[in-house]
């Protein structure tokens, strides 16, 4: 079985959106049972929160329902439990690298060629143009993983 994690800063927008989208598509693909996926943030910030309601929309105007999910940090289980985790920019890439625990077991990377931008500053377009970026990335993401199973 195929373990993704996908880490941004405080797993309220970007992380929780790229969760949601790969849920839909593994769904989709018929891959349910192979692929497991969560989302986590680098800072505790948020734990225990809802997905930020921009990315919460976003994700419902997609089809998505994000309103289970909730905030959490990366522990060091994650680093054994999962195959992949994947970072929504450098800097996170740089903290998850920097706290990877002896005997880390994942790959880590950034999720995309280039960072995602945060959208948490900004208006509802960020969200918009981010959930396209990570629908994107997903799709390309389950293509690759299919080619390995």
């Amino acid at each position: 079985m195929t373990a993704i994690l996908f880490v941004c800063l405080g797993n309220i927008c970007r992380s929780p959106l790229a969760e949601g989208i790969l849920r839909q598509r593994i769904e989709a693909a018929g891959l349910g049972g192979s692929v497991t996926v969560d989302s986590a943030g680098t800072a505790s910030w948020h734990v225990g929160k809802a997905p930020d309601p921009r990315s919460v929309a976003v994700a419902a105007r997609n089809g998505i329902d994000l309103s289970r999910l909730r905030a959490r940090q990366v522990s060091d289980a994650d680093y054994t439990r999962f195959n992949l985790i994947l970072a929504m920019d450098s800097d996170n890439l740089a903290d998850l690298q920097a706290r990877a625990p002896t005997g880390c077991r994942a790959e880590i990377r950034r999720f995309l060629p280039h960072d995602v931008p945060d959208p948490y500053y900004g208006g509802p377009n960020g969200f918009d143009a981010v959930f396209r970026m990570l629908d994107q990335g997903c799709h390309d993401l389950i293509a690759r993983e299919t080619a390995k199973l």
